[in-house]
């Protein structure tokens, strides 16, 4: 029988994204959010849900774009702090000694030692209660080249992504590969 946990944020897993943004002042700076994920293929858009005392949400508003920069495994420490301390008391970039980039198509920095990266431009914003839904175009997917597959695209396995468990605070490693389309035309 199931127990009734009531009503949680407990959707696993949840992506460990690091967005990054510019201040004001132009200074670089990163926030690890997991409330987020794709949200529209056409156009492709992703969205990320951050509250309003965070000194990202300010950054987004001012410069309407943001990047989506993908935590790798060997760098979950990196992305854990960056969740933790606020942009606008530490600068999280001389901190991990990570390089800052001008992202090519929108006013926002990426980290150059993370292989996968989505440049976002603000089309829409959702205030929800606590957290405000950023809905971001994605203007362009950068890759390190070592983590595209045969068909060009990134693949989970060289990118390995953390994961996050909501509610028990606790990160995670990619599982294995289970299959590729097993039932695109077949029964079950």
């Amino acid at each position: 029988m199931k127990k009734s946990l009531g009503a949680k944020t407990l959707a696993y897993p949840a992506p460990v994204w690091v967005i990054g943004t510019y201040d004001k002042a132009g200074k670089p700076n990163v926030m690890t959010a997991s409330w987020a994920g794709i949200c529209c293929s056409e156009p492709p858009c992703a969205a990320v849900a951050l509250r309003k005392a965070t000194y990202t949400y300010g950054n987004i508003v001012n410069r309407e774009a943001f990047t989506i920069n993908v935590a790798p495994e060997s760098y979950v420490k990196q992305a854990d702090y960056f969740g933790i301390v606020s942009g606008a008391r530490e600068d999280k970039f001389a901190k991990t000694g990570f390089t800052p980039v001008k992202a090519e198509h929108v006013d926002a920095p990426y980290v150059d030692e993370f292989p996968l990266i989505l440049e976002c431009r603000l089309i829409h914003s959702i205030e929800i209660g606590l957290h405000t839904q950023f809905i971001g175009q994605i203007m362009d997917v950068k890759a390190d080249e070592e983590v595209l597959g045969e068909e060009g695209n990134p693949e989970m396995d060289k990118v390995r992504p953390v994961i996050f468990g909501p509610g028990i605070r606790k990160y995670y490693g990619l599982g294995e590969f289970l299959g590729k389309g097993f039932t695109i035309g077949k029964e079950i």
